[in-house]
């Protein structure tokens, strides 16, 4: 019942704030000089076909340690939270189609605890970040990107345990060191990819502008 209601909750805040707007617009978002086309659709696209299988991939083999990968701090960083929470929810459908271990209740679980629920801490940890410390790069990606995403999946990864998710093949007390060190692993990879798509495709993240973290500090410095 408790990720039932989380997943309908997040899917109707997200239905309200209308995140397709973003894909519809024919106007280039953030630095993207030209093209008719959002610039999300790539990194949207790219979710779509990756992510599923990254969480069914714990279901389809057998190992003794079944970690399980969650991305949903990128997914967040590259489309916006409402965005993300329909890509997500998405994504978590995807995987049930492809693992024929995923119960539906198991793919619920799945999607809140390891991609809902993360990428709004996440999303909250980015506003306090802006609030506090301001709009510097190195805060977005080190803050946002790095940190962030160890502090929010394992703070997730605790709620899930209370909630009386285990992971397979760990045992109950190992849990939160188990937890602990995915969450450093998904923060690795998103630290990496968030800096790539700052230097080279800032138009694939959705939650960074020049004009605020870039320009902004320009101006600041010239005066």
């Amino acid at each position: 019942m408790l990720e039932s209601a989380c997943a309908l909750i997040a899917l109707a805040v997200a239905l309200l704030l209308r995140p397709w707007r973003q894909l519809a617009s024919r106007r280039p978002l953030v630095t993207q000089e030209s093209g008719d086309a959002s610039g999300l659709w790539t990194p949207l696209l790219a979710t779509l076909v990756v992510l599923p299988w990254m969480w069914a991939l714990p279901t389809l083999h057998q190992m003794p340690l079944q970690l399980q990968w969650s991305g949903a701090c990128l997914v967040l960083l590259m489309l916006g939270w409402p965005l993300a929470v329909l890509t997500l929810l998405a994504v978590g459908g995807i995987a049930w189609l492809l693992s024929p271990s995923l119960t539906p209740w198991a793919t619920l679980s799945l999607t809140v605890w390891h991609g809902l629920v993360p990428a709004t801490l996440a999303l909250g940890w980015g506003a306090l970040l802006r609030r506090f410390l301001g709009t510097k790069v190195f805060v977005y990606i080190f803050g946002r990107g790095f940190f962030g995403t160890v502090l929010c999946l394992f703070i997730a990864g605790l709620l899930a345990q209370a909630g009386g998710e285990q992971l397979p093949g760990v045992q109950q007390e190992l849990g939160k060191i188990a937890r602990w060190l995915m969450a450093w692993g998904d923060a690795v990879v998103t630290g990496m990819m968030v800096s790539v798509f700052v230097a080279y495709r800032p138009q694939w993240l959705a939650t960074w502008s020049d004009d605020l973290y870039l320009y902004q500090q320009k101006k600041r410095g010239e005066k």
